[in-house]
C-alpha cells in the first residue's frame, strides 16, 4: 500500500526515527516503500534469532519482548521507545508478542531503509532522483528495493552498497537505441530502471542475432565484459524508451564483484563436487572441454548461460571453471547475483593435474 499520497500517514511516519529527521519530500520516498499492517493478540511478530532484513515500528497496541521464552521488556504504542525500530539488531535479540488486542505496524526492507537514509543524509541522493518520468513510472526506490532484495546484495558489505548507489550515473535511452554492442569493450555495469531491453548474441549463422534474454526493472546486464576483461559477447537493445543506471568498470570490480566472489581451491572443489549436491559446470567452449575435464561437470560455455540459466537446480552447490578462472569468475558473479550457490575454481583447471599431457 503507498502511504506518500495520505498527509496523516506522511505525518505519522515522521513521528518515528529516523523519518523525524529528514525533508519531507524523503519521507514521501519511504511511505512509498512502507507498509502498514495488524496483529491479533498472541501473534508474534518476529522470533528470537531471526535474520530477516525487516524493520518495523509499532504505530498503535502493545507488545512484549522475550528472550529464551521469559519476558525481558515491553513496548506500548505512543511512548519514546516505540519511536524507534522495534529490537532491530540482527539475528534478533528478543522474540515480540503481540500483548493488546490488537497492534498497528509499519514494515520496510531494512536494506533499502539503510541505503536510502544514508544517501538523504549525505546530500547524494539527489543522484538517484528520476525528474521527468511520468506519475505511474517506477521511482528510484522501486529499481533500488528490487536490488537490495536480490540474494547478491546481502553478501555485499553495506558500505559498498551505499557507495554503489552514490556513484551511480542516470543515463536516458530510446526505444531502438543500442546500450551495448557485441565486440566493443567493455566498459560500464547496467542496472534497469525503466523499461525493457533484449540482450542478443550474433552467430555465423545468425547475423541478426540469437534472443538470449529480456531486462526489465531492476534487472542488470554487462559484467561479464568487465570480469572478464574481454569484448561485449552480447547486444543490449532498447525494445522501449527507458532510463538506466549505469556502474564504471573499476567501481563495480571493487564493490560488486570482488566482494560477491567465493573462490575454492581444487582439493576443496573436488570436496563439494564429491558431495551429493555439488556439480561442476565448465564454462570453456566445446571443442576446449572435449580435450580435458572434471569428471561429471556439465558444460555451459559463457555465452550460453543466460538461456540455460533455468535448468539449473537452486538446491545445488555449483563449482564454476574454466582454464584460467576468468571466464568462470564471470559466470559465477552472475549466478550468485541471480541467487545460485556458485563458487569459483582458483586458478582454472589449468592449474590442476587434469591439464597435464596424457
Amino acid at each position: 500500500m503507498d502511504l506518500s499520497g495520505n498527509p496523516k500517514e506522511l505525518a505519522l511516519l515522521r513521528s518515528f526515527a529516523p523519518f523525524d529527521g529528514m525533508k519531507p519530500e524523503s519521507v514521501a520516498v519511504f511511505a512509498r516503500k512502507m507498509t502498514r499492517r495488524q496483529a491479533p493478540k498472541g501473534r508474534l511478530l518476529f522470533t528470537e534469532g531471526d535474520e530477516e532484513k525487516q524493520t518495523f515500528y509499532l504505530i498503535s497496541g502493545s507488545i512484549d519482548l522475550l528472550a529464551e521464552g521469559e519476558i525481558v521488556g515491553s513496548v506500548r504504542s505512543g511512548t519514546p521507545k516505540s519511536k524507534s525500530p522495534l529490537a532491530h539488531q540482527l539475528p534478533r535479540p528478543y522474540s515480540a508478542v503481540v500483548t493488546s488486542d490488537r497492534i498497528e505496524y509499519f514494515q520496510i526492507d531494512s536494506e533499502f531503509l539503510d541505503v536510502a537514509v544514508t544517501l538523504d543524509q549525505t546530500g547524494a541522493y539527489k543522484v538517484l532522483e528520476l525528474n521527468g518520468l511520468d506519475e505511474n513510472s517506477p521511482g528510484p526506490d522501486d529499481w533500488m528495493t528490487a536490488l537490495l532484495q536480490t540474494k547478491a546484495f546481502h553478501k555485499i558489505p553495506p558500505a559498498n552498497i551505499q557507495a554503489v548507489f552514490m556513484r551511480l550515473q542516470r543515463i536516458d535511452h530510446r526505444a531502438g537505441e543500442v546500450v551495448i554492442k557485441q565486440g566493443d569493450i567493455g566498459d560500464y555495469f547496467y542496472v534497469v530502471v525503466k523499461g525493457i531491453c533484449q540482450v542478443a548474441r550474433e552467430t555465423p549463422l545468425n547475423k541478426e542475432g540469437v534472443r538470449l534474454a529480456e531486462l526489465k526493472m531492476g534487472d542488470t546486464f554487462g559484467e561479464e565484459a568487465l570480469i572478464s576483461d574481454v569484448k561485449r559477447n552480447a547486444t543490449v537493445t532498447m525494445v522501449t524508451d527507458g532510463v538506466l543506471m549505469r556502474l564504471a568498470k573499476d567501481d563495480f570490480r571493487k564493490l560488486l564483484h570482488e566482494p560477491l566472489l567465493d573462490w575454492v581451491d581444487y582439493e576443496s572443489a573436488k570436496r563439494i563436487v564429491a558431495r551429493e549436491e555439488g556439480q561442476w559446470i565448465d564454462v570453456r567452449l566445446p571443442s576446449e572441454f572435449e580435450h580435458y575435464r572434471a569428471e561429471g561437470a556439465i558444460n555451459i560455455p559463457l555465452h550460453s548461460l543466460r538461456l540455460k540459466m533455468k535448468a539449473l537446480d537452486r538446491n545445488r552447490h555449483y563449482i564454476v571453471c574454466c582454464d584460467t578462472g576468468r571466464r568462470s569468475s564471470a559466470c559465477a558473479y552472475i549466478l550468485a547475483e541471480r541467487g545460485f550457490n556458485a563458487s569459483v575454481l582458483r586458478g582454472g583447471l589449468g592449474s590442476t593435474e587434469l591439464a597435464a599431457p596424457r
